[in-house]
């Protein structure tokens, strides 16, 4: 089965890397929805919420204060200006 490989990286720390299913998230042009074979991609990260499906495991909720969105060959790459896991964000992502 084929899955994405995510890295998260904010200014100051590191955020969560692993395997996912999917990974949703706003964009300047607006939300997208990222899976396994997505075409390259370079997009400037809204703020706002990070959905990461894993292979294994509940979702994950990030909260986001901007930054960059990168995808090539099943590897998202997303580096923000600053990023938070949070249990809080979770209720808002179904």
């Amino acid at each position: 089965m084929a899955e994405l490989e995510v890295e998260i990286v904010a200014a100051d720390h590191f955020v969560w890397s692993g395997a996912a299913k999917m990974v949703k998230a706003r964009t300047s042009d607006g939300e997208i929805g990222i899976l396994p074979g997505h075409s390259p991609l370079l997009a400037i990260l809204a703020e706002g919420e990070l959905a990461i499906q894993p292979v294994s495991g509940d979702r994950i909720a990030v909260v986001v204060d901007g930054g960059f969105f990168s995808v090539d060959n099943d590897r998202v790459v997303i580096v923000a200006d600053n990023a938070q896991l949070g249990e809080a964000a979770t209720a808002g992502i179904r």
